[in-house]
Protein backbone atom coordinates (compact mmCIF):
# COMPACT_ATOMS: atom_id res chain seq x y z
CA UNK A 1 0.00 0.00 0.00
CA UNK A 2 1.06 3.76 -0.81
CA UNK A 3 0.30 6.95 0.97
CA UNK A 4 -0.51 10.03 -0.86
CA UNK A 5 -1.51 13.54 -0.01
CA UNK A 6 -3.92 15.64 -2.39
CA UNK A 7 -4.58 19.03 -2.19
CA UNK A 8 -7.96 20.59 -3.05
CA UNK A 9 -9.33 24.35 -2.92
CA UNK A 10 -12.36 23.98 -0.41
CA UNK A 11 -14.06 26.62 -2.56
CA UNK A 12 -13.86 24.63 -5.15
CA UNK A 13 -14.45 21.09 -3.88
CA UNK A 14 -14.30 20.47 -0.05
CA UNK A 15 -13.52 17.60 2.27
CA UNK A 16 -17.11 17.95 3.16
CA UNK A 17 -18.44 17.89 -0.38
CA UNK A 18 -16.54 14.32 -0.52
CA UNK A 19 -18.49 13.31 2.87
CA UNK A 20 -21.51 14.28 1.37
CA UNK A 21 -21.11 12.62 -2.55
CA UNK A 22 -18.97 9.71 -0.24
CA UNK A 23 -17.35 9.11 -3.54
CA UNK A 24 -15.58 11.39 -6.29
CA UNK A 25 -13.68 11.17 -9.55
CA UNK A 26 -10.44 13.05 -8.44
CA UNK A 27 -9.79 15.30 -11.75
CA UNK A 28 -8.19 18.91 -12.62
CA UNK A 29 -4.14 17.26 -12.29
CA UNK A 30 -2.56 19.02 -14.54
CA UNK A 31 1.25 19.39 -12.91
CA UNK A 32 3.44 16.25 -15.04
CA UNK A 33 4.50 15.71 -11.66
CA UNK A 34 1.48 15.26 -9.82
CA UNK A 35 0.13 13.23 -12.80
CA UNK A 36 3.08 10.93 -12.51
CA UNK A 37 2.30 10.20 -8.50
CA UNK A 38 -1.55 9.85 -9.57
CA UNK A 39 -0.78 7.19 -12.63
CA UNK A 40 0.96 5.32 -9.60
CA UNK A 41 -1.55 5.33 -7.19
CA UNK A 42 -3.37 1.91 -6.89
CA UNK A 43 -7.01 0.56 -5.84
CA UNK A 44 -6.60 0.66 -2.15
CA UNK A 45 -4.11 3.53 -1.43
CA UNK A 46 -4.64 5.68 1.40
CA UNK A 47 -4.98 9.57 1.15
CA UNK A 48 -4.56 12.53 3.30
CA UNK A 49 -7.13 15.34 1.98
CA UNK A 50 -5.46 18.73 2.13
CA UNK A 51 -7.12 22.44 1.63
CA UNK A 52 -5.46 25.01 0.09
CA UNK A 53 -6.06 28.85 0.27
CA UNK A 54 -7.22 29.96 3.67
CA UNK A 55 -7.45 26.86 5.26
CA UNK A 56 -3.84 25.40 4.54
CA UNK A 57 -4.54 22.38 6.66
CA UNK A 58 -4.33 18.11 6.15
CA UNK A 59 -8.32 17.82 7.19
CA UNK A 60 -9.16 13.98 6.31
CA UNK A 61 -8.51 10.72 5.28
CA UNK A 62 -9.66 9.20 1.98
CA UNK A 63 -9.17 5.58 -0.04
CA UNK A 64 -8.29 5.40 -3.99
CA UNK A 65 -11.44 3.09 -4.83
CA UNK A 66 -10.10 2.74 -8.93
CA UNK A 67 -6.86 2.38 -10.33
CA UNK A 68 -5.95 5.74 -12.32
CA UNK A 69 -8.12 5.87 -16.15
CA UNK A 70 -8.11 8.37 -18.82
CA UNK A 71 -10.68 11.49 -18.20
CA UNK A 72 -13.51 11.01 -19.49
CA UNK A 73 -14.02 14.63 -19.74
CA UNK A 74 -10.82 15.35 -21.81
CA UNK A 75 -9.97 14.38 -25.37
CA UNK A 76 -6.58 13.64 -24.37
CA UNK A 77 -5.67 10.35 -22.63
CA UNK A 78 -2.23 11.73 -20.56
CA UNK A 79 -5.22 13.50 -18.08
CA UNK A 80 -5.66 10.61 -15.71
CA UNK A 81 -8.23 10.46 -13.13
CA UNK A 82 -8.61 8.22 -9.90
CA UNK A 83 -11.92 7.58 -7.57
CA UNK A 84 -11.94 8.79 -3.89
CA UNK A 85 -13.59 7.50 -1.34
CA UNK A 86 -13.82 8.91 2.40
CA UNK A 87 -12.96 7.44 5.16
CA UNK A 88 -13.74 9.91 7.88
CA UNK A 89 -12.66 13.72 8.87
CA UNK A 90 -9.35 13.87 10.96
CA UNK A 91 -9.91 14.54 14.62
CA UNK A 92 -7.91 17.89 14.49
CA UNK A 93 -6.85 19.39 11.40
CA UNK A 94 -2.90 19.38 10.87
CA UNK A 95 -2.28 23.19 9.88
CA UNK A 96 0.83 23.56 7.16
CA UNK A 97 2.53 25.95 10.09
CA UNK A 98 2.78 22.87 12.03
CA UNK A 99 3.95 20.51 9.48
CA UNK A 100 6.73 23.21 8.65
CA UNK A 101 7.26 23.53 12.26
CA UNK A 102 8.51 19.68 12.37
CA UNK A 103 12.06 19.54 10.93
CA UNK A 104 10.91 15.44 10.24
CA UNK A 105 9.07 17.21 7.59
CA UNK A 106 12.18 19.00 5.95
CA UNK A 107 11.91 17.01 2.52
CA UNK A 108 8.86 16.21 2.65
CA UNK A 109 6.30 17.43 -0.87
CA UNK A 110 4.42 19.49 1.05
CA UNK A 111 7.00 21.59 2.45
CA UNK A 112 9.94 21.16 -0.46
CA UNK A 113 7.06 22.23 -3.17
CA UNK A 114 3.92 23.52 -1.72
CA UNK A 115 2.27 23.70 -5.42
CA UNK A 116 2.38 20.39 -6.32
CA UNK A 117 -1.33 18.85 -5.91
CA UNK A 118 -0.47 15.33 -5.37
CA UNK A 119 2.55 14.09 -4.12
CA UNK A 120 3.52 10.13 -2.22
CA UNK A 121 3.96 10.20 1.38
CA UNK A 122 6.56 8.60 2.94
CA UNK A 123 5.19 5.88 5.53
CA UNK A 124 6.99 7.29 8.67
CA UNK A 125 5.79 10.82 7.68
CA UNK A 126 2.06 8.95 7.47
CA UNK A 127 2.27 7.86 10.79
CA UNK A 128 3.61 10.85 12.07
CA UNK A 129 0.59 12.76 10.43
CA UNK A 130 -2.01 10.21 11.71
CA UNK A 131 -0.35 10.56 15.31
CA UNK A 132 -0.52 14.71 15.09
CA UNK A 133 -4.12 14.52 14.00
CA UNK A 134 -5.31 12.66 17.16
CA UNK A 135 -3.30 14.72 19.43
Amino acid sequence: MNYWLMKSDPETYSFNDLKRDRRTTWDGVRNPQALQSLRTMKMGDNVLIYHSGEDKAVVGLAEIVSDPYADPNQSDPKWAVVDVKIKRILDKPIPLATIKADKAFTGFGLVRNSRLSVMPVPPTLWEKLLAMSDA
